[in-house]
């Protein structure tokens, strides 16, 4: 009878431990399970699955236009913090983007803005994280972040350029037929009309350059150039000249996602290539594009020490 009982204890007992364990290996809600790592074992296939060899799930297929291709008409929109800078940065008040004591007064007032005027952290959309300057092009570009509160051309509503019209945080809009792709912003109203046949280089340097179009298998593939060289590619100062090429790369991924590729040349500026890649996400709230025409906004600023009388700055 008491070898019996003992028996009996230390089974429940073996049965209460193997339960805990399966309930303590098992992912909280809300939490992944770990990604595999060197070491550990492959995990083992789904349910009906056939294991090695198995069929893997089909790729995404986009919608189609009447005339075959994927439809990427809609309202579009980056969700990261691109524009604030391309690399991964801490989120830091703007006055930290500028060394040494306190500028003039335009950076103060940076200040007196508090949080609103502060740049949030983000992970960085620069394939390896490196940009590949040339020497006196990265002293250039410091330069450009030391003083963008009075530098950087969005401050005064000049037209974003290409890349960086996609990822300011204004959503916009892409209108594609079998004859025509055409992309309309709505920061400063800026478009592009993206020809689909080369119609030979451009004929004048510009802020959005020249767009010319061609579909590889699923990805409309766009080469920009013919840019004037103003245009900066964030806040933190990163730049091109008038020399630079732009290939971007727009594939429907998912119901809602276009996967953005742009690579950037420059051989003027940069030692090589280099590449940026997003998701950007269809507005499924009924947005359209609005009027955001900033110019008035900043003709105080530009403009307001010729006034007869100034106002207080």
């Amino acid at each position: 009878m008491g070898m019996s009982f003992r028996r009996v204890v230390f089974a429940s007992a073996a049965a209460a431990g193997a339960a805990v364990f399966a309930l303590a290996t098992l992912p909280v809600a809300g939490q992944q399970p770990p990604p595999q790592g060197r070491g550990q074992a492959p995990a083992a296939p789904a349910a009906g699955g056939q294991g090695r060899g198995a069929a893997a799930a089909p790729a995404y297929r986009a919608p189609r236009t009447p005339d075959g291709k994927p439809d990427l008409n809609g309202v579009w929109q980056a969700m990261n913090e691109a524009n604030y800078n391309l690399q991964s940065h801490m989120a830091q008040s703007a006055m930290q983007l500028r060394p040494g004591p306190m500028g003039p007064l335009p950076h103060q007032k940076v200040l007196y803005l508090g949080a609103v005027g502060s740049v949030p952290g983000g992970p960085g959309v620069v394939e390896n994280d490196e940009i590949p300057y040339k020497p006196e092009a990265l002293e250039q570009k410091k330069k450009n972040q030391a003083d963008w509160i009075n530098l950087d051309p969005e401050i005064k509503c000049f037209l974003p350029g290409v890349p960086r019209a996609n990822y300011m945080p204004y959503p916009f809009q892409i209108f594609q037929s079998s004859s025509a792709i055409f992309f309309a912003y709505e920061y400063a109203g800026a478009v592009r009309n993206i020809y689909l046949k080369d119609p030979g280089p451009p004929p004048v340097d510009s802020w959005m350059g020249q767009s010319v179009g061609r579909w590889e298998g699923d990805t409309l593939v766009i080469e920009a150039r013919g840019f004037n060289g103003q245009a900066w590619l964030d806040r933190a100062g990163n730049f091109f000249s008038d020399q630079a090429k732009v290939t971007e790369r727009y594939t429907r991924t998912a119901p809602d996602v276009l996967t953005y590729e742009a690579t950037i040349e420059d051989p003027t500026v940069f030692t090589r290539p280099w590449k940026i890649r997003m998701p950007l996400y269809r507005r499924l709230d009924g947005r359209q594009i609005m009027d955001f025409k900033c110019v008035e906004f900043v003709e105080e600023l530009m403009y307001g020490e010729w006034r007869k009388t100034p106002l207080p700055r």
